[in-house]
């Protein structure tokens, strides 16, 4: 199948998802698709549409859609591939693949659809099961979790107020409840200020290095002013986080090895790639361009 037809047969099967459909076909009565092999499944003005295509067209719809039955998904999404494959046959019979913006949008598309062929031929082979685990040894299940504090807070508008808590405290007063009575963060103050357990990065810099500083019942002596207010700290506990099992984190190492090879290949295609670049109004880039003017004198 031409590029073009290709590219939005793949449009148009995912398209086709928006609505529920029921479709009466040989492979409906039959009860699944054919399971090898790559026959010929319709011809559009001679134009063969095989089992391979239809395969390639599911493969690129949303994960939702493997949830419908193949007897019903595969026969859709074929009539969508015929669909496109005549819509664009009339385009070119009336000339509108002539139209300059169309010329370049199927151009865009081709170049779309070689950078993304070209990348996917070298990630496959880095993203195999053995690889994965051999990252996630190396650099998850090897390695301790983040560390973290489990904290209570009392959150008040004003630093004198803050300071007045820190001195009942100091003399005994109950944390829970000076924070039901002081504190204005009304998700924390219900549960008598706690906020549980938190990483630093979760938490504004302020705040957390003055959590990450205290040991197991201290706490802060000075008001921690925020964006939000002035806090009064108590860390409760502190622990290292579990590490995610190698299920839950490998989306994320696939992701990782991808862009890792993404960013290589990009490089090196730019090494063997002639690049000018220009101004917005056209005019060549010069090296001063981005330079910081002169002073005023």
């Amino acid at each position: 199948m031409p590029f073009c037809f290709r590219a939005a047969a793949r449009h148009v099967a995912a398209a086709c998802l928006v609505s529920a459909c029921s479709i009466g076909t040989v492979w409906a009565q039959s009860g699944s698709p054919p399971a090898s092999g790559d026959p010929i499944l319709a011809k559009v003005n001679g134009e063969a549409v095989h089992l391979s295509d239809v395969r390639d067209a599911v493969g690129h719809l949303p994960q939702r859609a493997m949830s419908i039955p193949p007897q019903t998904l595969y026969p859709l999404v074929l009539n969508k591939i015929i669909d496109s494959i005549a819509l664009a046959a009339e385009a070119q019979r009336t000339g509108i693949d002539k139209d300059p913006d169309v010329q370049h949008r199927v151009a865009e598309a081709e170049q779309q659809t070689l950078a993304t062929a070209l990348l996917e031929k070298g990630i496959t082979p880095l993203i195999t099961d053995d690889a994965l685990h051999a990252r996630y040894t190396a650099e998850i299940a090897s390695k301790p979790g983040d560390e973290e504090v489990h904290a209570r807070h009392i959150l008040v508008d004003h630093e004198e107020t803050a300071k007045k808590i820190i001195a009942e405290l100091n003399k005994g007063a109950d944390f829970a409840t000076l924070a039901k009575q002081y504190s204005k963060d009304p998700g924390a103050t219900a549960k008598g200020g706690d906020l549980g357990f938190f990483r630093k990065s979760e938490m504004v810099p302020a705040f957390a290095d003055a959590a990450f500083a205290l040991k197991v019942g201290q706490i802060t002596q000075t008001p921690v002013h925020t964006q939000f207010g002035w806090h009064v700290i108590q860390v409760l506990e502190r622990r290292r986080a579990p590490q995610p099992t190698f299920e839950q984190a490998r989306d994320e190492l696939r992701q990782q090895i991808a862009e890792e090879y993404e960013q290589k290949a990009v490089a090196q295609a730019l090494a063997k790639a002639h690049v000018e670049r220009f101004n917005l109004d056209g005019s060549p880039v010069r090296a001063t361009d981005g330079a910081e003017p002169p002073p005023n004198k």
